[in-house]
């Protein structure tokens, strides 16, 4: 059973060895990099049995709970975990940093597709949350890019629609918001995160038109912004019985 979880984005800059020297944005990281740790810090605080960490990837596949993350694809040379390989795709390589300095539990490292329907993602969600009585996830993903691409310091209706709609769901702890988020809108607004953001809402067991445990859960909006024309969304999510 879910009893919490934990929404994160996963830019490489919220690790301090990617972004070099300082600049004017950092105040802002900073904020985005406490509401993380706050959220995950939460999220173990429920002392699940197992936690789920789920993110994009280029195919859905479980990782091996040694599996190293890095950075040297964005010219970083970071590397968290055991060497070796596989390695983890950027997602589960920021899940991996925000609980390197926590004791966990046993865990699971599953990589979506990016490109998953929605049925596959809440079928993914559901088989996690009976992998042991109590199930905690950590799910990470990224909101709308399109700002950062098309027209940078631009508004973008579409993006900020598509903001509202992801921070409302979160706030108010609604998987049948999430399962409701339209797959067809994630190359146009350059989404990253609606895969594993539709695992949580397969793993709190509602799917489209399903409401029954819309208020199982209490919810706190940590963090909504855009420093850096992409969209960063952090939430916590806590079974209220």
């Amino acid at each position: 059973m879910l009893i919490a979880a934990a929404v994160c984005p996963h830019p490489p800059l919220l690790i301090p060895e990617a972004t070099g020297s300082p600049g004017a944005a950092d105040a802002e990281l900073g904020r985005l990099r406490t509401a993380c740790h706050q959220a995950v810090a939460a999220l173990l605080a429920e002392r699940p049995d197992l936690i789920a960490v789920v993110g994009g990837a280029p195919l859905t596949v479980e990782y091996p709970p040694h599996a190293p993350g890095r950075l040297h694809d964005y010219g970083v040379p970071f590397t968290v975990g055991d060497p070796g390989e596989p390695a983890l795709p950027l997602s589960l390589t920021i899940g991996k940093w925000l609980l390197a300095n926590h004791p966990v539990p046993q865990a699971a490292w599953w990589g979506i597709a990016s490109d998953a329907p929605p049925g596959d993602c809440l079928a993914l969600g559901q088989k996690l949350a009976l992998l042991a009585p109590w199930v905690a996830l950590l799910a990470l993903g990224d909101g709308p890019a399109r700002r950062a691409r098309a027209a940078p310091h631009a508004a973008d209706p579409e993006a900020g629609r598509y903001d509202d709609q992801l921070a409302g769901a979160l706030a108010a702890a609604d998987p049948a918001a999430l399962a409701a988020l339209d797959p067809r809108e994630d190359r146009p607004l350059e989404i990253a995160g609606r895969a594993a953001w539709q695992v949580l809402a397969g793993a709190a067991g509602d799917g489209p038109g399903d409401e029954q445990s819309q208020h199982a859960f209490d919810a706190e909006l940590r963090y909504r912004g855009a420093p850096f024309e992409v969209s960063y969304v952090v939430a916590s999510w806590r079974r209220a019985d």
